[in-house]
């Protein structure tokens, strides 16, 4: 090992445990740092991790210089060694880049948001944490350490959900979150013990050599029925990251999500835990190369996930309910890319959205700041003038959002659209439709939200629109640094991204599946896409989406009340988010109770207490109440028993 590689081993482990270090030192020693000294640690050990990674790491991937390989062994179990293991290649220098800027912006942010909040410390060392645990999850080369991030991620997201732990809201959405995601990582867990089982190792470059060598095997998981080992696999690991990126049926825990404080549900759902699974599947594409039918199972349900939250967002009120249900449609669009196997283009829109999201997210806390914690859309209205900063960096972010080009959404969108169109998976189709659909149903959303909160006559009181006023400078300078790349990621990274190679191995796409090589040979530079994709389908409807919203929502807003009395089932279909909700309350909640209530019952009150506790008392009873009758109390009662044992014992005797 040369010395510059040991020096890179240093600057990998800085990354993380530079959060990490700031972290200890705000949650352990907040009460004598104080406020200031909280934030300072916090924020200059996420700086330190974002210019490690985007001036350091980022270049020397660039370069052409990679590292795997462990950094530290723990333990050895069965032979098996356990390590804290990096992989540093193009896919988790980019990943790495992308959470410690969004990260490091949500914590300036933070400084505006949380100032009069008495857990002050106790956040930032939070969201810091949550931090390193996500650097840990995209830096391992192992699914030991996948595992451990995993989790970490979600331990994390529980704490910051609850973070306001008094309201009850609060402590049901981070309950609601932690048994969701119990349920994808039971599956995630089983695919990694499937791993293990088949490979016997759990590095991933080992897997991935062997994994052709495996690809005709098959399992009975059923007596009877062959089940494709690597299918299986796959599907599994792919349950994981529904739970964790929030699909269908697995994505009630995301709206919920915006429970705890804003910055929060910005660092969720721009770039960490949501972005999780859509990180690992594209880590697992030698795996997933080798399943069709795992990979038509992430095409549909991606498809699904787009278009049937999207619908949702329409008849939300809530403006960071609306930014949570474009989130999950935004994750469907990453996922139908994936599905496709487009991999490189499902990162390229997980980096494109890390930035407008966070910005939509910051914006709508900008303006809940303002209305001082007012997030009921309704209530809003002509802030424009008053909010400018906001109001700009709004606009970028929903321009970004709906797709519209030159901003960074319109080139990611345009590319998982053209990927899905070239696909020859089963269920391609349904996808295509889906995806395509989800566009103007997404530009209507994202321009309501504009128009019912920047627009019109204010709809609050007087006294509240008089003193309503732009954030301070630690909100509304996060919202500029997001606004830049929200406009300019797109034509600035699509060619190296997509076109140029830049993710070389460390993404596999077999020759029958590479959508990105069919589309690549119609591709002429970043001014004939724009060009091509003003004459599309995908912009036709985003414009359709713009117009309909500002007719219903500047023209005739009156026009809103009179559809909603008249949709009736439908509006109440979306309303009620397809009734999932009281589905799993009744089915799964309502279930446990009853079957907890039915082992109460004759479990606890009739065989323990009844028969093991109170039963073994009533037999000693009853047999006590018969004995005690030989105890009479009389001389000739006790000499007859004498005699009577006695003839007993000499019968006994003789018949021996």
């Amino acid at each position: 090992m040369t010395g510059s590689d040991i020096d890179f081993r240093l600057i990998y482990l800085a990354i993380p445990l530079s959060c990490l270090a700031g972290a200890i030192l705000a949650g352990l020693l907040g009460w004598k740092i104080g406020r200031v000294g909280a934030h300072s640690v916090t924020i200059l050990g996420v700086a330190i991790a974002f210019a490690l990674s985007a001036f350091v790491v980022l270049p020397d991937v660039l370069a052409g210089n990679v590292f795997n390989g462990p950094v530290y062994t723990w333990g050895v179990s069965g032979g098996i060694p356990l390590e804290v293991g990096f992989q540093i290649d193009p896919l988790s220098a980019l990943m790495m880049t992308v959470v410690t800027f969004v990260s490091l912006m949500v914590h300036v942010y933070t400084i505006g948001y949380m100032h009069d909040d008495p857990g002050y410390q106790r956040f930032f060392s939070y969201i810091a944490l949550f931090t390193f645990s996500m650097l840990m999850l995209v830096m391992s080369n192992n699914f030991l350490q996948l595992f451990f991030g995993w989790e970490a991620v979600g331990l994390m997201s529980y704490l910051l959900i609850g973070f306001w732990f008094t309201r009850p809201t609060a402590t049901f959405a981070q309950l609601k979150a932690f048994l969701v995601n119990r349920v994808g990582d039971f599956g995630f867990l089983l695919g990694i013990a499937a791993i293990y089982m088949t490979f016997g190792t759990l590095d991933y470059g080992a897997v991935f050599a062997i994994a052709p060598q495996a690809a005709a095997k098959t399992i009975q998981v059923f007596p009877g029925a062959d089940w494709n080992l690597l299918t299986l696999i796959c599907i599994l690991l792919f349950v994981g990251a529904m739970g964790k990126s929030a699909q269908v049926p697995l994505h009630v825990w995301l709206p919920d999500s915006m429970e705890g404080p804003t910055p929060i549900s910005a660092l969720i759902h721009a770039a960490t835990m949501v972005t999780a699974g859509i990180f690992m599947v594209a880590r697992m594409s030698p795996l997933y190369e080798l399943s069709e039918t795992a990979l038509s199972v992430v095409l549909v349900i991606g498809a699904l996930t787009a278009f049937l939250m999207a619908l949702v967002g329409i008849v939300q009120n809530d403006i960071k309910r609306v930014v949570a249900y474009s989130t999950l449609s935004q994750l469907g669009y990453m996922t139908v890319a994936l599905g496709a196997s487009a991999y490189s283009v499902g990162i390229f829109h997980l980096m494109t959205h890390a930035f407008f999201k966070a910005l939509m997210f910051l914006a709508a806390g900008s303006v809940i700041i303002a209305l001082h914690h007012e997030q009921d859309m309704q209530k809003m209205g002509g802030l424009r003038r008053r909010m400018p900063v906001t109001f700009l960096t709004a606009w970028v972010g929903s321009l970004a959002l709906a797709g519209i080009p030159p901003f960074a959404g319109f080139f990611s969108k345009d590319m998982i659209i053209e990927a899905v169109r070239e696909s020859h998976l089963p269920g391609s189709g349904l996808a295509y439709v889906a995806v395509l659909s989800t566009v103007f149903v997404t530009a209507f959303y994202t321009f309501r939200l504009l128009f019912l909160t920047f627009y019109g006559k204010p709809r609050m009181d007087e006294h509240t629109y008089k003193h309503v006023k732009e954030s301070p400078w630690v909100v509304t300078v996060p919202l500029v640094l997001l606004a830049v790349p929200s406009f300019a990621a797109g034509f600035m990274t699509i060619d190296p991204l997509i076109f140029g190679g830049y993710f070389a191995d460390s993404i596999k796409v077999l020759p029958a599946h590479d959508v990105i090589r069919e589309i690549g040979e119609h591709y002429q530079g970043v001014a004939p896409f724009i060009a091509h994709g003003l004459q599309s389908a995908p912009f036709l409807l985003a414009v359709a989406g713009f117009g309909l919203a500002w007719f219903m929502y500047i023209r005739y807003p009156f026009l809103p009340g009179q559809i909603r009395e008249k949709a009736g089932a439908i509006y109440t279909l979306l309303l009620r988010k397809y009734f999932v909700d009281e589905f799993n309350q009744f089915v799964f909640a309502g279930g446990a109770r009853a079957l907890g209530g039915l082992l109460w019952k004759i479990g606890d009150v009739k065989l323990i207490d009844g028969l093991a506790v109170n039963g073994t008392a009533r037999v000693i009873g009853w047999m006590s109440a018969i004995v005690r009758r030989v105890q009479s109390g009389y001389v000739y009662h006790y000499a007859f028993a004498m005699i009577l044992g006695l003839f007993l014992l000499i019968t006994f005797f003789l018949h021996r």
